[in-house]
């Protein structure tokens, strides 16, 4: 059995399991952030979608949060699906793992190796490489969060994107909707927004952006993104979590919270945009 250890401890999040579990019950209380723990109040949801930034818990963590809070107001999920952008450059195009244990500090979260095939077989581009994963920080973020709100007696399904064209992206998005639709799941698409811009210039593009996840239209996401030349690096799961969503008929979708790095730091000269967005039935 394949066994992931983590690739960032100690760098994006604590390593130390008590001081990570504070780090993040403070992301839930900064000002920033929802300024409560979970769990949320109870709510009927099946299936549950959102979109969380992947920076180092100091600056996007309070963002998350919001998300996460939002999150835990239903019961443990059988299956949580993360999406993230392939930073590294490594391995296949589309990439999950067809069976193993990602380590974290809070806990080992055993792959839905049943799962994880059949999206393979259901989608015909996702192919299994571990190597598209073993350096990836962008869904190994999110697990603490996940842990912190469900422990982990959840399986997860991991989907590494290198190729985030529309065409991809949809056909990734429609599988997973096969796959999850009458079960209890999470899908998250991992993805921070505009990159190193002025506070000013990322907040505006960001909100372009945005108006285009909330209308769950992807050729308005792609649109924007070419033509505001948009730095999110991952908008090809946000796209694929679009068109689940849309064939699952959650067709609300709300933005929790936007903030870039300078609102944390106070430095706003070239900032990383953050948000986190819910999709919901309503």
């Amino acid at each position: 059995m394949e066994v992931r250890m983590p690739a960032v401890a100690g760098q994006f999040y604590e390593a130390d399991p008590i001081k990570l579990k504070k780090s993040i019950e403070e992301c839930f209380l900064h000002p920033l952030g929802p300024q409560k723990t979970p769990p949320a109040p109870r709510s009927d949801e099946e299936v549950i979608g959102l979109v969380s930034p992947h920076a180092g818990y100091m600056y996007s963590g309070p963002i998350a949060a919001h998300g996460y809070y939002y999150v835990s107001s239903i019961p443990t999920p059988e299956l949580v699906i993360v999406m993230g952008p392939n930073h590294w450059g490594l391995g296949s195009g589309v990439a999950t793992v067809a069976e193993g244990v990602w380590h974290t500090p809070l806990g080992a979260l055993e792959v839905s190796s049943e799962d994880a095939k059949e999206l393979a077989k259901v989608s015909g581009i996702v192919d299994f490489s571990i190597e598209s994963h073993r350096r990836e920080h962008s869904i190994e973020v999110q697990l603490p969060f996940l842990q912190y709100v469900f422990n982990s007696q959840f399986k997860i399904l991991p989907i590494s994107m290198l190729f985030q064209d529309k065409e991809t992206s949809t056909e990734v998005g429609h599988a997973l909707a096969k796959i999850v639709r009458g079960r209890r799941c999470v899908i998250v698409a991992s993805s921070d927004l505009t990159h190193y811009e002025s506070h000013k210039q990322a907040s505006s593009k960001d909100a372009d952006f945005i108006k285009a996840i909330l209308a769950l239209d992807t050729s308005k996401l792609y649109n924007v993104l070419q033509r505001l030349n948009v730095s999110a690096c991952g908008y090809g799961p946000i796209a694929a979590l679009i068109t689940a969503v849309n064939d699952l008929s959650l067709k609300k979708a709300e933005l929790l919270k936007y903030a870039t790095s300078g609102d944390v730091t106070g430095d706003k000269s070239a900032v990383v945009g953050y948000a986190s967005i819910k999709f919901s039935k309503g």
